[in-house]
C-alpha cells in the first residue's frame, strides 16, 4: 500500500485473453486469482496463501478481497 491507500484493482490484477486462457492472474506473477479463493475455501488463511504463492503481495490479494466484497454487497438491478 501506497501512504495507507488500498491498491487499487488495477494495480493488482492483469489479464490477456491470449495468455492462461484468459484467466485474471495477480499482476506480475502466473498465479489466477481463482487461487485465491480455492485456497481461502479450502481453509488456508491469507498469510498460509501468501506463503504458498511467494509472488503475490498481502496488498494485491487485499484488493481482490475488496474488490469481491464490494462487487457482491452491490445491490442486484433488476
Amino acid at each position: 500500500m501506497k501512504n495507507g491507500a488500498p491498491l487499487k484493482i488495477e494495480s493488482a490484477v492483469w489479464r490477456d485473453p491470449e495468455r492462461l486462457g484468459g484467466k485474471v492472474c495477480f499482476k506480475g506473477t502466473r498465479v489466477p486469482v481463482d487461487a485465491l479463493f480455492e485456497n481461502l475455501e479450502a481453509g488456508l488463511n491469507l498469510e498460509e496463501f501468501l506463503e504458498e504463492f511467494e509472488g503475490v503481495t498481502r496488498e494485491q490479494a487485499l484488493a481482490v478481497l475488496e474488490y469481491a466484497r464490494r462487487y457482491v454487497g452491490e445491490p442486484a438491478h433488476a
